[in-house]
């Protein structure tokens, strides 16, 4: 067993801020990182033993919960037989079938290591397909961090954008959009001054990287109509929702079809891939068909492929969706009767099996400038309760929570008790 405080301070010397991912670092909780030794279903033990129920399931790349013993088994297997060949293998041509199969309206599938990378490559594939160079995004929506997907809505005009981080070049914001979320006028403005010089809109089909914040209904129909008329191609980032809120994702879901799709997460079973997903008169401009370049030494690694066809397959299964449905299902009615008690408003928002927990009443937010402030504040005071408690959540507000099939009775049933003794111990708080 190692000492958390020990292990946390040889971090901070050898990684930036000790941590590989910004959020990690528990900041924005007011917390100390929490160092995890090892998950198995639906908890995550840390380095000095101690369980929690695990709402974070890697970020939502878990559908099944930690080391399910059919995707162990599966790395297992295919680490015997090489851990990277850097050439063409069946595991990749035995993915992108069973991922083919389920979006049955596209014919080809480039892997990739990373859902940031995903991104990169369907930005370059739409701006090398359509001639043109402006893309569209959403104030709110998270697409990875590369350059261009790190633009923020600047102060004026709604196609007049800034970097969000240093090391960004103006050039290229230059060539990125940014409306608000659920402002639909605001796609319908830029496309009748700017729709010739559109290449994509881009969208998460479910925003959940600001909180759950859902589209109006509706709302993806007519992104795909502007695209459509102004000769732009609509890609849905799925690197959360692929999988998760259907076998199919989005256009199983919500009945639009989009040119493009960007898949992470589940496709990886824990492992880092990323893919892109289309019809081939699009897919075939990527190298080496086409003029559109993108390579990468370990897209397709054999283990990877492994891990994301029984990752898939269980995604898929309908057993499997059956206990996702049930748990979240359950989940939503054990928590609701405690929000309802709760010292200030509180509300346990779902959509399919993700959820967020939400300290403030009125409507619920469509965009991330509509959460209050005094939210924050509860959260943080109220995640640190959960996490005393054996609950983790995400270290954010605006970061969801993810059920996995794995999440059974009992695990809500503990969940549901931490909920209670979190709340209790924060009588005093409005």
């Amino acid at each position: 067993m190692t000492d958390a405080a020990t292990l946390l301070a040889r971090a901070r010397k050898v990684l930036p801020g000790g941590v590989s991912s910004p959020v990690r670092s528990f900041r924005s909780v007011e917390q100390e990182p929490l160092l995890a030794a090892r998950a198995s279903g639906a908890y995550v033990f840390d380095v000095e033993g101690r369980r929690y129920v695990d709402f974070v399931q890697s970020w939502g790349a878990m559908i099944a919960g930690h080391a399910h013993p059919t995707i162990v088994a599966a790395i297992t297997e295919a680490a015997g037989r090489g851990t990277s060949f850097g050439l063409t293998s069946p595991g990749e041509v035995e993915l992108a079938e069973a991922l083919l199969a389920l979006h049955p309206h596209c014919e080809r599938v480039r892997f990739v290591s990373s859902g940031t990378e995903a991104v990169m490559t369907a930005v370059r594939l739409a701006r090398g397909a359509t001639g043109r160079a402006l893309v569209l995004r959403f104030d709110g929506g998270y697409h990875g961090h590369s350059d261009s997907m790190l633009v923020k809505a600047g102060s004026g005009l709604h196609e007049h954008s800034n970097a969000s981080s240093a090391g960004v070049p103006p050039g290229l914001v230059a060539d990125t959009a940014i409306v608000p979320l659920d402002d639909l006028p605001a796609v319908e403005a830029l496309v009748a001054t700017r729709g010739k010089e559109l290449a994509a809109i881009l969208v998460e089909p479910v925003p959940a990287n600001s909180g759950l914040l859902l589209h109006a209904d509706g709302f993806l129909a007519e992104l795909r109509r502007l695209a459509t008329s102004c000769g732009a191609l609509l890609v849905f980032d799925e690197v959360i929702t692929g999988l998760r809120i259907a076998p199919g994702g989005a256009r199983e879901r919500f009945g639009v079809t989009p040119d493009l799709h960007t898949l992470g997460k589940i496709v990886g079973g824990g492992l880092p891939v990323g893919a892109v997903i289309a019809p081939a008169r699009l897919m075939d401009q990527l190298a080496p068909l086409g003029p559109v370049y993108q390579a990468g030494t370990l897209s397709g690694n054999p283990l990877a492929m492994a891990a994301g066809l029984a990752s898939v397959r269980l995604a898929a299964d309908p057993a499997v969706r059956a206990s996702l449905e049930k748990n979240a299902d359950g989940l939503q009615r054990a928590l609701d009767p405690i929000c309802a008690r709760a010292p200030f408003p509180l509300r346990f928002h779902s959509f399919g099996n993700m959820g967020w927990l939400l300290p403030q009443a009125g409507p619920l937010p469509r965009r991330p400038d509509q959460v209050a402030p005094e939210a924050k504040r509860r959260f943080n005071l109220l995640h640190g309760k959960l996490r005393a408690h054996g609950v983790l959540l995400a270290p954010s507000l605006f970061e969801v929570g993810f059920m996995s099939s794995a999440h059974d009775a009992s695990v809500i049933a503990e969940t549901a008790q931490a909920l209670e003794r979190a709340l209790s111990e924060l009588r005093d708080v409005r």
